[in-house]
């Protein structure tokens, strides 16, 4: 394991951990979306689900390359996660205003 006081793999997998569930908050909002806007929404709710599973895939590897990291000494940021993650609520923020903007109410 770790010898870390301040615990901070753990922060790091609870930090995650809400992170993916907000994803999936958002594609409970994009369901009730979906007899207003019809079923572009249903991309919406796709994308954000995938994103949190994606998340929940490599929680444990992620978890496991912090506390070992810390233990040797050799921490290195996880640029390519967090930008990735960042960029799928960028998108998923930008299309969900689009659909709410422009997309024509169903009937």
């Amino acid at each position: 394991m770790h010898n870390d006081p301040g615990l901070q793999p753990e922060r790091t997998d609870l930090a995650w951990r809400r992170t993916a569930l907000t994803l999936v908050t958002a594609a409970c909002i994009f369901l009730r979306w979906m007899p207003l806007h019809g079923w572009f929404t249903g991309t919406l709710m796709a994308a954000s689900l995938l994103a949190a599973l994606g998340i929940a895939l490599t929680q444990r590897r992620r978890y496991h390359h912090h506390a070992s990291g810390i233990g040797g000494a050799a921490m290195t940021a996880n640029v390519k996660g967090t930008a990735a993650i960042a960029g799928s609520v960028v998108v998923l923020a930008g299309v969900g205003i689009y659909t709410v903007l422009f997309l024509p109410l169903q009937p």
